[in-house]
């Protein structure tokens, strides 16, 4: 089934982590590789801001490889686009990465990228790695076992676990986003929520044309294509596959299984 593997739904080449996407044959596969990954490239650059599981008492940043907590001036702009600038020691960088105070990281084992800017009130826990000019939001909740590509959001109040965003993926208002996968530039309304769990206790089915595939998880959210819009209040239900072109309607309850590409979901 060439079309539940990965090139069908991903343009790869730029995502700095598409090894986890090697040898799957379905595309959720990577979901499964995620901790083995994080443990082998983790890189974390966060141990010596000596804070953790408790609100920052002051608002920091990482640049150059050291922790600044003296004469940081953040002035604002766009993250995702590398124009958020920060002053630090009177030296204006678009580089560094921005703690603000009042953010949480709950343990070492995180990597936070040139560009990233953490919000007051967001919570992370490792292992996770976030990309370059990423924003968490606040109050954003990233549980662990998360990937976030290049320019991504993780918006107000999104709950984020087990995860893969790839580049420019945003979530950028209460959304749930759970054991899934956004692809490149693909969009979730306010509100949507990726729904990972059946309320049978049985494990999650992939059905795609006639068949259909016991995926052997528990748990399983959305795979979203590069490129997928979903419109507020959206749901998808478990096990929910869009491929390129997919567009969802707000306010709609999308089915489990693979949706062709340039479907039109709406409510109804």
């Amino acid at each position: 089934m060439q079309f539940l593997q990965p090139e069908s739904f991903f343009d790869l080449d730029l995502f700095e982590h598409r090894d986890l996407f090697t040898k799957c044959r379905f595309v959720w596969e990577a979901l499964g590789k995620i901790s083995g990954y994080i443990e082998k490239h983790l890189l974390d650059n966060i141990k010596e801001v000596d804070c953790f599981q408790q609100p920052l008492p002051r608002t920091l940043a990482i640049w150059r490889g050291r922790v600044w907590r003296e004469g940081v001036e953040p002035l604002g702009g766009n993250a995702t686009k590398g124009a958020f600038l920060v002053r630090i020691q009177g030296e204006e960088t678009s580089e560094a990465v921005l703690l603000y105070a009042g953010s949480v990281l709950w343990d070492p084992h995180i990597y936070l990228g040139p560009g990233c800017v953490i919000e007051p009130g967001a919570l992370i826990k490792g292992p996770s790695i976030i990309g370059s000019n990423s924003e968490v939001r606040q109050g954003a909740y990233v549980r662990g076992k998360c990937i976030v590509g290049t320019s991504c959001v993780v918006g107000h109040t999104t709950e984020m676990k087990s995860s893969i965003l790839l580049n420019g993926a945003k979530a950028g208002h209460f959304a749930y986003i759970g054991d899934s996968i956004l692809g490149a530039l693909s969009n979730l309304g306010a509100g949507t929520k990726l729904a990972n769990l059946k309320i049978n206790e049985s494990n999650v089915r992939i059905k795609a044309g006639n068949e259909s595939i016991d995926t052997g998880l528990r748990k399983l959210g959305a795979i979203l294509a590069d490129g997928v819009e979903i419109g507020c209040n959206a749901v998808t239900n478990p096990g929910t596959l869009l491929s390129k072109g997919c567009k969802v309607f707000p306010v709609t309850s999308v089915r489990g299984g693979y949706h062709a590409p340039n479907s039109v979901l709406r409510p109804n």
